[in-house]
């Protein structure tokens, strides 16, 4: 565009006259939304479909120890790099709904009712998003627990205290429900938060569901085309899985790490939240050099919605290339 000095000097003078226009403006009262829409998204594994519905996200003020082995400095830096505000965790959460096509599948199922409340609305959306993604709780054939943290296990019960699920078979890990249903484990306790734990899975999975589960053991498949994979050092039995349909697989690591941008980068780090963090360094290592060397796409339970991609080795530790958005299914 050949924009002249004779251009210039008209635009500057239309703009001087403009205060004398008319200055109204529309009187459309329309108010400013306060929620975003239902978070669901949907993508295809061969014949299965795979339905990545939001739990919502919790963000903190970032504690010093969220990482055990980086000075909080430096955990500043990978989120401002990530353009990510400094001294800010967000956490988010990304349930599963899986239709093998003869199976309901739920895989794990979020903070539940009692965080919805507590929190305003920002996490505990597994409920809510699912039904408006078009499934009915009722309808589910099977729910699939990947480990015994509250983000996974507290959505099984309704604010009632009975069974969110009630025509599900309810799948367990055997070496986590073994871990947590003992009383001596849960005497050792070493701190309040695990104390809260045992407290907490106890009154789900004893006084909500009556100990109604079936424990399942790691390298079989626990729903159509769905393997255990064990997954070990986040907690005694946290176990991944490798959905196949055809050809086609996903990774679905649950919590082999947390953020990408700090755990998947830094694969060294030690997540607080991990009972035994070199173990899960060990794990995390074995399976995110085996997507690399697989080129599988993996979904992550605390990655940001919908929660999927592919990850490249970078340096001393790997990329999260998301996968690309479609509008169809």
């Amino acid at each position: 565009m050949d924009l002249s000095r004779r251009h210039a000097l008209a635009g500057a003078a239309a703009l001087a006259v403009s205060p004398l226009l008319s200055t109204s403006s529309a009187k459309a009262a329309v108010p400013l939304s306060d929620k975003q829409a239902p978070s669901f998204y949907r993508y295809k594994v061969g014949d299965a479909q795979v339905n990545a519905i939001s739990d919502g996200a919790n963000t903190f003020a970032l504690p010093d120890t969220l990482v055990l082995n980086a000075k909080k400095d430096e955990v500043n830096a990978a989120l401002e790099k990530a353009f990510m505000p400094k001294d800010k965790m967000t956490i988010h959460f990304a349930p599963l709904v899986i239709n093998t096509g003869g199976k309901l599948v739920v895989i794990d199922t979020g903070n539940g009712p009692g965080a919805f409340a507590a929190t305003k609305g920002s996490v505990g959306q597994f409920a809510g998003n699912m039904a408006a993604a078009g499934f009915d709780a009722k309808a589910v054939d099977m729910v699939v627990i990947s480990h015994f943290h509250g983000d996974h296990v507290n959505g099984l019960l309704l604010a009632d205290g009975s069974p969110a699920f009630p025509n599900a078979e309810v799948l367990v890990p055997a070496a986590e429900w073994k871990y947590w249903m003992d009383d001596g484990e849960m005497s050792r306790a070493a701190n309040d938060r695990m104390k809260g734990l045992f407290a907490s899975n106890r009154k789900v999975f004893v006084d909500g569901l009556k100990k109604k589960v079936t424990p399942y053991e790691w390298g079989k498949d626990v729903a159509p085309g769905l393997l255990a994979v064990e997954s070990v050092g986040h907690t005694p039995g946290h176990t991944s899985y490798v959905l196949s349909s055809g050809s086609d697989k996903v990774f679905i690591q649950s919590d082999v790490t947390n953020h990408p941008s700090l755990f998947v980068t830094h694969p060294g780090w030690h997540l607080t939240f991990d009972q035994d963090p070199a173990q899960a360094e060990t794990t995390r290592r074995k399976v995110y050099d085996m997507l690399v060397a697989d080129k599988m796409r993996v979904q992550g339970f605390h990655y940001p919605f919908p929660a999927n991609g592919y990850v490249e080795k970078d340096g001393n530790g790997y990329r999260l290339v998301p996968a690309p958005w479609s509008p169809v299914i």
